[in-house]
């Protein structure tokens, strides 16, 4: 079964800070994704309004807005903080402690 994108609390204590500094408060913060010829994964984040086509994944204080394009790339995916940059990892087993 696979989960949607989700969040630590490092990374969302990060999103919220960015928000307030960034007079960004109020909006989502978009996760996009798009394959690369090489077969990489070129990632984009950023503040952005919702659209129609979104995904709003609210969790850990904070709304993620994936496209129906991303959606598959993030699934079983976690957003995390490592300082200076946000970064996209596998998402642990759903039994690890």
């Amino acid at each position: 079964m696979t989960r949607k994108l989700a969040i630590t609390p490092r990374a969302a204590q990060e999103v919220r800070r960015a928000a307030a500094a960034g007079g960004a408060e109020g909006l989502g913060l978009r996760v996009a994704a798009k394959r690369e010829a090489d077969g990489s994964v070129l990632l984009g984040i950023g503040f952005d309004d919702e659209r129609s086509n979104d995904e709003l994944i609210e969790t850990a204080g904070v709304t993620l807005l994936v496209s129906h394009h991303s959606r598959d790339l993030l699934e079983d995916m976690v957003l995390d903080f490592v300082a200076p940059d946000f970064v996209v990892l596998p998402a642990p087993p759903e039994d690890a402690a």
